[in-house]
């Protein structure tokens, strides 16, 4: 009978004994070898099984373990032991009589695990000795950079540019999770963390969509939608149809969402006068908001409709520049 080497892996993120009942057939039943000391190494030595910690020759001791016992298992270590696997692997293709080589998976990485590596390397550098700027950050300090992200997210999905959006979506995680580990150092009574914000997502995801998560039947997208907002008015008692609106979203995306909530309730509240206003700032705002009630009316988005008439006139103002004079060469040293 062949003997069988078993290199048995695991995700580093999931708590030790979190193995496949196949996984602990094996560890149970053949002699356990690992390059290191871990977490995973007390557990299995926890569930008796014996664990014998290799510093060199690994895979000598690998072969020896297999022709002595029938089968050996390798508890790879957080990275995988690629090296080990590709010299093993070499040796058997030379001696393919030595033994069988079988990966096995006891564990894997579930959806979103990298996300509790981006939580740790967050709390690494906003810890004591971790990087001086994070640390001095505030929540206010902080703000003008999570609207830039915002913005930068938004002119990926503009341009259609997948890659792009990729890497700013990024970006706009780490200041989540910024600000979400400074917030660990509130005062007692304030302070909350990147689990209090996951755990009051989920929880807002499962109220507020019952036709997924309770058994009410879902009918079309109008009634999805005006059921969400029957449950958002539940969760929160709000004085005015305008309360929770962004108030620091751009001018004009601003007055569309005010029109727009007035609207919702049936209220038909005109905007002012231009040429009532005393001022010529008053005067032009009032002419604007008029603009933005038409365009509304007319189901136009006046925040994209002046973005697209921005962009295109930069355009134009790019075209019309005069070319750049050439950069002249470096005048050349003279000797000296």
């Amino acid at each position: 009978m062949t003997a069988r080497i078993i290199l048995l892996v695991t995700s580093p993120r999931l708590p030790a004994g979190l193995l496949t009942a196949a996984a602990w057939d094996a560890v149970r039943e053949a002699p356990v070898l690992a390059g290191a000391e871990s977490e995973l190494t007390r557990v299995v030595r926890t569930a008796g099984a014996e664990v014998a910690v290799v510093t060199g020759g690994a895979t000598q001791a690998l072969l020896d373990a297999a022709a002595a016992h029938g089968t050996a298992v390798w508890l790879a270590g957080p990275t995988g032991d690629e090296a080990l696997a590709r010299e093993l692997g070499l040796r058997l293709a030379r001696e393919p009589g030595l033994a069988e080589l079988e990966l096995m998976y006891g564990s894997w990485d579930p959806p979103g695990a990298r996300l509790l590596d981006a939580v740790e390397v967050m709390d690494r550098l906003a810890s004591p000795g971790g990087d001086p700027w994070k640390r001095a950050q505030t929540h206010r300090s902080l703000a003008g950079f999570l609207l830039e992200e915002c913005y930068e997210a938004y002119d990926a999905i503009s341009a259609d540019d997948t890659d792009a959006l990729r890497e700013e979506l990024g970006d706009v995680l780490l200041q989540v999770l910024l600000h979400a580990r400074l917030a660990e150092d509130l005062p007692e009574g304030k302070s909350w963390t990147v689990d209090d914000v996951a755990g009051g997502l989920v929880d807002k995801m499962v109220r507020r969509n019952p036709h997924v998560f309770a058994g009410v039947e879902a009918g079309s997208i109008e009634e999805i939608e005006a059921n969400w907002e029957r449950i958002k008015r539940a969760e929160k008692t709000r004085e005015s149809v305008l309360d929770g609106i962004a108030l620091s979203q751009p001018a004009l995306a601003l007055a569309a969402k005010i029109l727009d909530r007035a609207a919702r309730i049936g209220l038909a509240v005109p905007p002012p006068l231009a040429e009532s206003q005393v001022d010529p700032e008053a005067r032009l705002g009032a002419a604007l908001l008029t603009t933005v009630a038409a365009a509304r009316q007319s189901g136009i988005d006046p925040e994209a409709a002046l973005r697209r008439a921005a962009l295109a006139y930069a355009q134009a103002v790019r075209a019309a520049e005069p070319p750049s004079p050439p950069t002249p060469p470096p005048t050349p040293t003279p000797p000296g």
